[in-house]
């Protein structure tokens, strides 16, 4: 039995057996703790399978990771097997979740720029040896990448790698309708404002003096992982990735930049193109050039929203306990990149912002059980959005 010392308003209790009467106690069947997305998703999940579900979250509203990122579900980053399964997976659910909450969704595809030689060998080497795996894309010569999107450079264009499977979102609406529209069609409690203090399993307490008694807990706190159960945390290659992005709007505001678009940088984050025989050269060029873009895991995305604003970013440091403040260098050089292969006109930063996901070295995700009857979902790293949906049916399939 794990017994954690808690405090319930001032009054101090080793076991939850031991709960003042001042408790007001509560049932349902799954407790899902943390509103972002990896909470979204395994609430949906068990709420269509017919489980009564109540969902934690400490804050009024989520304000982590998830709604802190570009707003992509992106298939075409992930390695076949488990990953691109998941991402084609939640890519459905994404767009069954828009029509029933009612937020933007755009099906626009993605592009990735190739201006050298070897950026055009990785993508080349990518469809060529990927074409039996569920990828949907195609190459595309320079005057095709050009009527495919808008504000590309033309100068030194090879070509590109378009693919359909792309969608973008805008995480700060959806994150707010999805549990809204969860708690209106499916009867979701929900417990914004709620912090899970203790775990007994069956029962928890919150901050705000409830307790629970449940069959089953998901616990889906994010970078937020030394509250509870900190021990699972506690190993080699679990870190934190803090990232810097930006929000910019064009002097045109009748701009339509088409398909998320990304460049030759792009190609050494992704795992989908780490089996690429040209990656180690391609890699070893960048260094040369320019090696702060390793130290700030710089690669360079661009997507626009539904108001017409574009979303740029982004940097990837790591470590336990990430630096508040951003630098001002690591913009300039996200925006010194993104001008490398596009062609914007001027544009305006209205934002900028940092976000702080947790990471668990190349794997997918940190899945455990702690104690019997309560799982830890975690480690996404920055596939979150893509993945979420995917991953957590099939958890919720194996209850």
């Amino acid at each position: 039995m794990i017994t954690v010392r808690h405090w319930c308003r001032g009054y101090p209790f080793k076991y939850l057996s031991d709960l003042p009467a001042i408790m007001k106690h509560n049932s349902a069947d799954i407790a899902v703790i943390g509103s972002g997305i990896v909470g979204l998703a395994h609430a949906y999940m068990a709420l269509r399978k017919g489980y009564r579900v109540v969902l934690f979250d400490r804050d009024e509203f989520a304000v982590g990771a998830s709604v802190r990122n570009f707003g992509l579900i992106w298939p075409i980053g992930q390695e076949p097997g488990d990953g691109l399964r998941w991402a084609l997976s939640s890519r459905r659910h994404w767009l069954e979740a828009a029509a029933g909450a009612g937020f933007w969704i755009n099906q626009n595809g993605s592009l990735h720029i190739a201006t050298r030689d070897d950026e055009w060998s990785v993508l080349s080497e990518f469809v060529e040896g990927n074409g039996e795996q569920g990828y949907d894309c195609a190459l595309l010569e320079p005057d095709w990448v050009m009527r495919k999107a808008n504000g590309i450079r033309r100068g030194g264009l090879k070509g590109g790698l378009w693919s359909r499977t792309e969608c973008t979102i805008d995480p700060r609406e959806a994150i707010r309708k999805i549990p809204r529209w969860l708690e209106e069609k499916y009867q979701l409690t929900l417990r914004f404002g709620h912090g899970v203090i203790g775990i007994q399993f069956p029962m928890l307490t919150t901050t705000r003096g409830e307790a629970w008694t449940v069959d089953k807990i998901f616990i889906c706190s994010g970078a937020e992982f030394q509250t509870l159960y900190p021990e699972v945390f506690d190993r080699p290659g679990i870190t934190k990735c803090k990232l810097q992005m930006l929000k910019a709007s064009s002097h045109d505001r009748s701009f339509t930049l088409g398909p998320t678009l990304c460049a030759g940088l792009t190609l050494r984050h992704y795992a989908a193109f780490r089996n690429c025989p040209s990656l180690p050269l391609l890699d070893a060029r960048f260094d040369r050039e320019n090696i702060a873009w390793k130290n700030y895991g710089i690669h360079v995305l661009l997507t626009q929203n539904g108001n017409g604003d574009l979303i740029i970013g982004d940097s990837h440091q790591y470590g336990l306990t990430p630096d508040p403040f951003d630098p001002q260098e690591i913009n300039d050089i996200i925006m010194e990149c993104l001008r490398s292969f596009t062609e914007l006109g001027d544009l305006t930063v209205t934002e900028r912002w940092h976000g702080v996901y947790p990471k668990m070295g190349n794997d997918l995700s940190l899945i455990m059980e702690p104690e019997k009857g309560v799982t830890v979902v975690n480690c996404l790293g920055g596939a979150g959005m893509t993945l979420s949906f995917g991953m957590a049916e099939e958890v919720i399939a194996r209850l």
